[in-house]
């Protein structure tokens, strides 16, 4: 059974979750600034629970392609007050902070939150693998080559899922040797890749679950389904709910959207698979 302990509740993910997205970000590249106050951040958090949300990721450093670095400072200023917000208006909510500096994730976790989601797999901190261990959280480990400012200049691979099951061995291997439990792995659609990279990867996805641990895709209206399709992000809904399909036909255990009734939605009809 594939399950991960959060604030000491195992949450089995052999039937897929849904991790609704909350940017606080100025920038983001579909909902930046959208919420940015207590009323518009505690209405849409409390809508994606409603339709069926399992966790909530809440990111206050932007990381499309391109995007503005920020100071660690900001950063806790401005997600901080947020995780305090949500654990005091939602109590049994179960966050994931999408960060990958270790003391964002350290205080976020004292505040309340119970996941870690690491874009960069702790190769933008040193210290993030061993606060890990220490919070003993599940840890969300993503491939990504390059860094938020510079990864789509120029992606290049020997073979995309061969090298990203590689990455991915490698390093939870050494998570495992620190005493991390729960590794959830994310091949970072759009991180430092190309179309074809990120079809290739949608196309073999499946290999993924030899890592024996989950899977999380994050797909939601992403480049790779609105480009190909001459359209917005706006307008891509469909497209998304397309690929999430896809993703768990593959044997994905976590969608990471902006849209959950749709994901809820989607997971509901591939379940119905199973039986038959």
């Amino acid at each position: 059974m594939k399950s991960i302990n959060c604030k000491g509740t195992l949450i089995d993910l052999t039937s897929p979750k849904v991790m609704g997205i909350l940017n606080i970000t100025p920038d983001s590249f579909f909902d930046g600034g959208k919420f940015n106050n207590t009323t518009s951040i505690i209405s849409q958090v409390e809508k994606m629970l409603s339709e069926g949300a399992t966790f909530i990721d809440i990111g206050a450093y932007s990381s499309r392609p391109g995007a503005k670095h920020i100071s660690e400072e900001e950063e806790l200023n401005r997600i901080i007050p947020v995780v305090e917000l949500l654990t005091s208006e939602f109590p049994d909510i179960l966050i994931s902070i999408d960060t990958f500096r270790s003391i964002v994730a350290e205080q976020c976790v004292q505040k309340g939150a119970c996941i870690i989601n690491d874009i960069s797999t702790g190769s933008m901190d040193n210290n993030m693998f061993s606060t890990i261990a220490k919070l003993q959280v599940p840890y969300i480990i993503m491939h990504m080559q390059g860094t938020p400012q510079n990864m789509q200049e120029n992606p290049i691979y020997d073979a995309i899922v061969k090298d990203v099951l590689y990455y991915f061995s490698k390093k939870i291997a050494a998570l495992r040797d620190l005493g991390v439990n729960d590794v959830i792995a994310d091949v970072g659609f759009g991180f430092g890749k190309t179309l074809e990279h990120n079809y290739k990867l949608l196309s073999h996805l499946e290999l993924f679950n030899n890592l024996d641990i989950p899977t999380l895709v994050g797909l939601s209206r992403k480049s790779m389904l609105f480009k190909p399709l001459d359209i917005s992000p706006k307008e891509a809904l469909n497209a998304t709910t397309s690929a999430n399909t896809i993703a768990l036909t593959k044997g994905t255990n976590i969608l990471r959207v902006h849209d959950v009734k749709e994901a809820v939605e989607a997971i509901k009809i591939t379940e119905l698979l199973k039986n038959n």
